[in-house]
């Protein structure tokens, strides 16, 4: 009987040591995986004008009928979001966007095609966005590649694409404000300064 109850608690230390020995070994996995997996950030297609290109002007007319102008010398940067009525992305970055603006001073345009210009219009007034200009155009999706939504885009005060991609999460607008202010212009050009791969990580066209 003794024996057995000896036997049992050797046993059972043992098992003890090597489930502590496994849950060490994981948390080592972990913190490596920490350090390697590459930071969340807009995911970029390679069609359209390239970061640190000039965005040639491009005239276009919004909702309104009032006439401006995308690309070019402005007074501001513009953050140049498309969005879309049926999207549901996009009304969650909405807001962001407009934090966005207001914080970084920039020019907020909202973008768009397809649809109605009464869904858009309804639309802009659900969002309340009816103050900024509202541009429904599809050669202007086309000329930066847009293929997804929600995309934004920044273009700097002398027509400078600054940066852009396909925006999913409020983390992945964030990233292309803060691309403006690094030496790093994309999140792929990030890693790979890094040594990572960035493979999946960039939106084929």
């Amino acid at each position: 009987m003794v024996e057995t109850l000896i036997v049992s608690n050797v046993l059972l230390w043992a098992l003890v040591l090597v489930l502590s020995a496994a849950v060490f070994a994981l948390a080592r996995q972990v913190g490596v995986l920490n350090e390697r997996v590459a930071p969340a950030g807009a995911l970029m297609p390679t069609s359209g004008p390239r970061v640190g290109e000039t965005v040639e002007s491009i005239p276009v007319t919004d909702l309104d009928r009032n006439a401006l102008v995308i690309g070019g010398p402005t007074a501001l940067p513009t953050l140049l979001m498309w969005v879309s009525p049926t999207c549901p992305v996009c009304r969650e970055l909405v807001p962001t966007a407009r934090r966005l603006a207001a914080t970084e001073n920039l020019r907020l345009v909202f973008a768009s095609d397809g649809d109605t210009e009464e869904q858009h219009r309804k639309y802009a007034s659900e969002m309340g966005i009816d103050d900024y200009p509202y541009v429904i155009s599809q050669p202007l999706g086309i000329t930066f590649g847009v293929s997804k939504l929600p995309f934004a885009a920044i273009i700097d005060e002398a027509g400078v694409l600054a940066s852009k991609g396909l925006v999913n999460t409020r983390e992945h607008l964030d990233s292309l404000v803060e691309a403006t202010h690094s030496e790093h212009k994309t999140i792929q050009e990030y890693v790979s300064q890094d040594g990572f791969s960035v493979e999946g990580f960039e939106e084929k066209a």
